[in-house]
Order: structure tokens, then C-alpha cells, then sequence
């Protein structure tokens, strides 16, 4: 490698452009930029083209504005082109992009002079917001999709485990007793509210900007509302400047996706913990497992491991795109469009893959009751129970339990056993003015009894976590209202 003080200064500006070039495209512009736009564009957008040039075209027609000939015409190329082979499509310096290399093919079957006129009040600005906006439609609607597939695995486990007890944690503490049914309806009603953020999501992306051309609309007299609904759009966004300067439709699809990476990751991370052999409370099928390559006797739940992955980068990508948005103009931007868009499709193909691999897993895992409901016995977790019988059956007040609770808990620790090894006699001497009955006290160090007793809506009780199961199934026959 020549030293700087080998090479002649004065000269290295002519010699770099004698090799890129002094015109649009410079070579530097085609390798670093051009050629992976094109890709990227080839990959998600040659599609939602199309649907746009034939819908464009058919409203011309309808307002009189091309003829019903050459709005045949128009299509017939259209269709022709639509069926060009996309693998073996390479970028070429010929054309600046996608766009026109497609209106150049279309050129060749109807003429230059007819391809044109189905550009006739519209711009790449209005065809790209759209472009991008069906693409994106359909990654929320199948994330959605998979999304409601994952809640119908958790409400199955759910429901088989309506009497599993578990302990709760707080603090990543064992704090109470609880079920594991109620555990995963806490999960499901946090993805469910995720569902809803997709959901309105995709009704602010599914609106149609066409028809705003540059910015400001067009002299022609066009029908917005008519394209959109060809286009299956939900209306229009009204203003023209608004349907070009927006970013709000991307930041919110990309905030709907970072919640529901970000709150899946925490139950994830969850799901690892309860699969570890020291905590022994999960078995991940066998289908869904990796055995060590030098160490036979470990099951490795690599399923769970790689959601977590994917869930972070999912999370990852949208908030690259929210970023990418920040402090940019209000107007047409390349910020917003061809560098940015594959961001939020990569993450939500990441994502989809996280909701499809986790529904395979919890719906095929193994949950050891026995081994839940021995936890649920230890680390004194029932004691909250020993504070309520003071008062509520015996008259103390509330802070008053409260303290005798703890200063049984403290003697519990010190004496290196669980509630349940502690005799009601030994109780009964540690506890000040007070004498428990042998039943309570049995109830007490229950996990099942503390369960049993938690009756208040949403809590574990099994009849109140049965009705939450069946309101849920029943929100099943309203998905196909959501998007």
C-alpha cells in the first residue's frame, strides 16, 4: 500500500473522477446506494407497484381523464410486465431505479407515449407513501394473526391448569402462592393489548395517500376516494401534506412492534428461568430441545433462547426506525423511505418468527404440578395468609398482625425450616396474646387454602380464573373485526 506521501495530492481528485464519473449516477452512488435501494425494493415493493399503477389507471379512466382504450391498453402492459420474472432482475445504471425500469418495460409492449399517461396526476412521493403503507399492512395483519394464534396456545395451557399452584415473584423474590393459569392470563392479557396496539396501528397505515402526487394534490380532476378503496385502504389522508410529510403511520407500526417484542421478552426470559433444571418448573418438548454436543444429559431449550434473540432485535429494528424518524423534516424525505423501510419489514419478519416459535413451544410444554406446588410451600410465601386470620378472625388490626406475621417469618428463617415444619404449639408460643386453632393454622401453611381465598376479581381463585378463561376464548369470534 502506496504511503500518503507517495501519491500525488493534486492529481487524487481527477483520478477519482475519471473513475466514478462527473454525472449522475457516479459509480460510488450505484455500488453504495443505488444497487441495494433497487434490492431492497425488488424484494418488498414490485407487488404493491403494481396493484397501484392498474388502480391509478382505472380511476383516470372513470374520470374521463385517459380514455377507457387506453386505460385497457395501459393494463394489458401492466399485467405483462407484472409477470416478469423478479429473481433475475438486476439493477442496471439505465434506470435510476425500480420505478422506471418498470415504466420502461411497460414502454416496450404499449409505447412510451401511453406508458406515461398513467403517471397523469401522480407522483413517486404519493406512489411510494403507498407503496410502503400496503407492504406494512400486511406484515401488521399477519404479526396480528400469529399474535392471536400464540393467545389461543396460552389460554389452552391455561386452562389445564386452573389448580396447578405455583409461587408468585416479586422482585424476582417468591413472594405468594398462585396458579399457573392465572400466571399465563396475565400474559395473555398483556399480549392482547398488544394485539390492539397493532390493531391501531393498522388502521392509522391503512389509509391511502394517493392522489397527493408531489404534495399539493394535482390540476387534474382526480378521485382520491376511488383509488383508495381499489387499493383496499380504509379512506384517504385527507390532507395532501399530511399524506407526504407524515412519518406518524411508521413510528406507530414500529411502536406496536417494540411493545410486543419488548413484553414478550420479559415473559420469555421467564419461561428460560422456569426451564432451568434448578428451578424444574417447565419441560420444553423434546421437538423444540438441543442435546449438548459433549454433555448428553442437557436439554438445552435453544427455542426459547433464540426468541429471546430475535425478540430483542425485533424490538431492536423498530426502534431504529423511530430514530431514523427523529428530527427529520416535515416533508418528503429519503430518511423516511428507502433506507428506513427495510427496518421495520425485517423486524416484523423477526417478530412473526418470535410469535410463531413461541406458540409451538407453549403449546407443547410439560408444567410440573407436583414440583409448583412443593415451591409454593416454601420461603414462607403463605404468611400474608397468617396476618388476614389475625384480623380477620381473631380482631387484630391489620399492622398489628402484620408485625406478629413477621416476627413469626423472622423465627421461621432463623430456625432454618418452612412453615409447614414448625409445630401449632411452637406457633402458638411466638405469637403474643393470641392462640391459633389447629385448623387455621393448617389453612395458613396451605397453598391451596391461600389460593382459594383470593376471590376477588382477577385474582387465582380457580372459579374467577375459569370465567376469565372463557371471556377470553370468547374473544376469538371478534378477531376478525380487529384487522
Amino acid at each position: 500500500m502506496k504511503s500518503l506521501g507517495c501519491l500525488d495530492m493534486d492529481s487524487l481528485k481527477e483520478e477519482f473522477e475519471a473513475k466514478d464519473g462527473m454525472e449522475f449516477p457516479g459509480k460510488t452512488y450505484v455500488d453504495a446506494l443505488l444497487k441495494h435501494v433497487f434490492y431492497d425494493q425488488k424484494e418488498h415493493l414490485f407487488q404493491a407497484m403494481f396493484l397501484i399503477h392498474r388502480a391509478h389507471t382505472t380511476m383516470l379512466a372513470e374520470q374521463h381523464i385517459i380514455s377507457e382504450q387506453e386505460a385497457d391498453l395501459i393494463i394489458k402492459g401492466i399485467k405483462e410486465v407484472e409477470k416478469m420474472e423478479t429473481a433475475g432482475l438486476d439493477y442496471s445504471a439505465e434506470f435510476e431505479d425500480l420505478f422506471f425500469l418498470v415504466e420502461s418495460q411497460i414502454g416496450k409492449i404499449i409505447g412510451d407515449e401511453l406508458a406515461g399517461k398513467m403517471h397523469i396526476a401522480k407522483s413517486r412521493n404519493d406512489m411510494g407513501e403507498a407503496m410502503y403503507r400496503i407492504v406494512i399492512r400486511d406484515y401488521i395483519t399477519s404479526a396480528a394473526q400469529e399474535a392471536e394464534n400464540l393467545k389461543e396456545a396460552l389460554l389452552y395451557q391455561a386452562e389445564q391448569h386452573i389448580k396447578s399452584i405455583m409461587p408468585a415473584h416479586t422482585h424476582t423474590q417468591p413472594a405468594q402462592p398462585t396458579t399457573f393459569a392465572h400466571y399465563l392470563l396475565a400474559i395473555t392479557d398483556n399480549l392482547d393489548r398488544d394485539i390492539k396496539r397493532l390493531t391501531n396501528a393498522y388502521q392509522t397505515v391503512n389509509k391511502s395517500p394517493m392522489g397527493a402526487a408531489a404534495i399539493t394534490t394535482s390540476g387534474f380532476p382526480i378521485n382520491r376516494e376511488r383509488v383508495a378503496e381499489l387499493l383496499d385502504f380504509d379512506g384517504v389522508v385527507e390532507n395532501s401534506y399530511d399524506a407526504i410529510g407524515t412519518a406518524d403511520y411508521l413510528i406507530e407500526a414500529a411502536q406496536a412492534l417494540i411493545s410486543l417484542m419488548t413484553n414478550m421478552g420479559r415473559w420469555i426470559q421467564e419461561f428460560l428461568r422456569m426451564a432451568s433444571k434448578e428451578v424444574g418448573l417447565l419441560k420444553v418438548s423434546d421437538a423444540y430441545v438441543q442435546i449438548s454436543s459433549i454433555m448428553p444429559q442437557k436439554r438445552n431449550p435453544v427455542s426459547i433462547e433464540h426468541s429471546r434473540a430475535l425478540a430483542s432485535s425485533a424490538a431492536g429494528e423498530g426502534m431504529t426506525v423511530v430514530h431514523m424518524i427523529h428530527n427529520t423534516p416535515y416533508g418528503d424525505i429519503n430518511d423516511t423511505e428507502d433506507d428506513l423501510q427495510p427496518h421495520l419489514y425485517k423486524g416484523y419478519r423477526k417478530g412473526i418468527r418470535v410469535l410463531r416459535l413461541m406458540r409451538a413451544v407453549v403449546l407443547t410444554m410439560e408444567f410440573n404440578r407436583e414440583r409448583a406446588f412443593q415451591q409454593a410451600r416454601e420461603n414462607m410465601i403463605t404468611i400474608t395468609e397468617l396476618a388476614d386470620v389475625l384480623t380477620r378472625d381473631y380482631g387484630l388490626s391489620f399492622r398489628k398482625a402484620h408485625h406478629q406475621a413477621s416476627i413469626i417469618a423472622k423465627k421461621t428463617d432463623a430456625a432454618g425450616k418452612e412453615l409447614y415444619e414448625i409445630s401449632l404449639e411452637k406457633i402458638n408460643d411466638w405469637l403474643e396474646g393470641v392462640q391459633l386453632k389447629k385448623e387455621d393454622w393448617q389453612q395458613i401453611i396451605d397453598p391451596a387454602c391461600f389460593v382459594e381465598r383470593r376471590r376477588v376479581t382477577g385474582g387465582p381463585n380457580q372459579d374467577l380464573v375459569k370465567e376469565m378463561i372463557r371471556s377470553r376464548k370468547g374473544d376469538f369470534s371478534k378477531k376478525s373485526d380487529r384487522v
